[in-house]
């Protein structure tokens, strides 16, 4: 795994959820959401657009509902999801939600309509494969007390930084 941080959007958080994406710190690129819209704004711009307005509606007014979710992209139990727009629509923005509250986002992409499993596409799988060990790490420093949630459950608090050569 790279090494990495979780950072706030603030932009997108509001009273409902907090929505969290990641910094490659090895790159110094923006955030895995802002590498996703930049990929896919030009082919797919209405449903980037929905979707970056989903995260908004998420963090400000519903909270992270589980129908706006497809759950079990991962591992059980690792949080793993894919939010849409709508179902039927082909792109998938990979998350780790937490409850109604917390959400972060990754990466993602097309996922055209003659493949069924995301391990079938390169691009999916390694957006896909990468939030499950960032989830598996994150796990891991929760039960250590190095990362534990505020007094609201809207935030993050603790070591946020992954170096890429921990284990």
């Amino acid at each position: 795994m790279q090494s990495c941080k979780l950072v706030k959007l603030v932009s997108l958080s509001g009273r409902c959820c907090s929505i969290y994406s990641v910094t490659n710190l090895d790159s110094k690129q923006d955030t895995l959401l802002d590498r996703f819209i930049d990929e896919n704004v030009n082919s797919f711009k209405s449903e980037t657009k929905e979707l970056v307005s989903r995260l908004h509606t998420i963090g400000h007014k519903t909270g992270a509902r589980l129908q706006f979710f497809k759950e079990h992209e991962g591992k059980p139990g690792d949080g793993v999801c894919a939010l849409y727009d709508m179902e039927v629509r082909n792109l998938r923005l990979y998350c780790i939600r937490y409850g109604t509250q917390l959400v972060i986002v990754g990466g993602g992409g097309y996922k055209p309509k003659n493949i069924r499993a995301l391990q079938e596409d390169e691009k999916l799988k390694k957006e896909n494969y990468f939030l499950r060990e960032l989830s598996a790490k994150l796990t891991e420093r929760i039960k250590n007390k190095e990362i534990w949630f505020s007094d609201d459950d809207l935030d993050f608090i603790g070591n946020l930084t992954f170096n890429k050569d921990e284990d």
